[in-house]
């Protein structure tokens, strides 16, 4: 056989495959969703997806640490709400004691080189689940947004780095922006979720916030998964308003669309790999289907592959805590 192209050859070795591999996963990549509740010594592990807790306070520390160790840089908070404190207008979510600001500024004091993210969005916050403030069964936009900017000027001033609309309002980031610069806040950054689409798959998150909707969907502001050239025009939107980093979510079934605005945008992208993604990997190995910590490089990989700065993933502590990535 003669063969003057042999592509085998680059393949022979794991220090050889590593010499020449096209796409790196490193832990900076990695984002890890952090779930935070008022109380004490509160550490319980989700039914359904193990690797993710919901923690007080006090117990972030010993969570955290060993991941931070291994190389974690930066987390994503989101605050768990009783439903006492629970309304229509998701007004807890401006309170600057509640369980989000103090989280941050116990993030801030205590690891200062850890990138402090939070998830800026009502829907926790509300009686009803939906992103926003509802009259007769519509979510209104820009009396939304205005909710959204204070609660974003808020954990600014408890100390985040990073602000993270997830809402799908429209001229959000734009007023997001504004009012940080207002208050002299100019070194907050702003992620953005750009192309936020109305999925299936965010059902394990809402129960652990229990923010599912108890009525209606959100297709009204979140966008179609059939669209990708809508993706595209809430790209170059939220680029005009200042976004700094912008988001895809869901991850996987969304590759093609993360490769798009990757080649379109001069900021970082992100992608978010959501709990039903994470579930069916789980699902999957648990059955015998495939390995676990196979599927979860690989998923990681390709996110990655297609374009991805950032990954917000369930995963981190099985990518670090295994060694998968260094």
């Amino acid at each position: 056989m003669n063969c003057t192209q042999r592509p085998r050859r680059l393949r022979t070795t794991a220090t050889l495959r590593a010499l020449v591999r096209e796409t790196e996963l490193h832990p900076s990549h990695l984002v890890l969703p952090l779930f935070v509740q008022d109380g004490t010594g509160i550490d319980v592990k989700v039914d359904g997806l193990p690797m993710v807790h919901i923690l007080s306070v006090d117990m972030i520390a010993p969570y955290l640490e060993p991941l931070l160790e291994r190389g974690l840089s930066s987390v994503l908070v989101f605050g768990k709400i009783d439903p006492k404190h629970k309304t229509t207008c998701g007004t807890h979510a401006m309170v600057p004691d509640g369980i989000v600001p103090r989280s941050i500024r116990f993030l801030r004091a205590t690891y200062p080189n850890l990138v402090v993210m939070t998830d800026v969005a009502l829907d926790p916050y509300t009686t009803h689940g939906h992103d926003g403030i509802v009259v007769n069964g519509h979510v209104v936009n820009d009396a939304t947004v205005d909710l959204l900017s204070r609660m974003a000027l808020m954990h600014a001033e408890a100390g985040a780095h990073v602000v993270a609309p997830s809402d799908m309002m429209d001229g959000r980031v734009a007023s997001i922006r504004s009012l940080l610069d207002e208050h002299r806040h100019v070194d907050t950054a702003v992620m953005s979720y750009t192309a936020k689409y109305a999925s299936c798959l965010y059902g394990p998150f809402r129960t652990i916030l229990d923010s599912a909707p108890l009525f209606g969907d959100k297709r009204a502001y979140q966008m179609d998964p059939s669209n990708v050239r809508e993706a595209e025009r809430e790209l170059m939107l939220d680029l005009d308003e200042g976004a700094d980093i912008v988001m895809v979510k869901p991850a996987m079934w969304y590759l093609d669309v993360i490769h798009r605005l990757s080649v379109m945008s001069d900021r970082p992208i992100a992608a978010y790999h959501v709990s039903g993604e994470a579930s069916m990997i789980l699902d999957g190995s648990a059955r015998g289907m495939f390995d676990f910590h196979t599927a979860v490089l690989e998923a990681t990989t390709a996110i990655r592959r297609a374009g991805a700065d950032i990954i917000v993933t369930y995963f981190a502590e099985t990518l670090l805590e295994k060694g998968l990535i260094r």
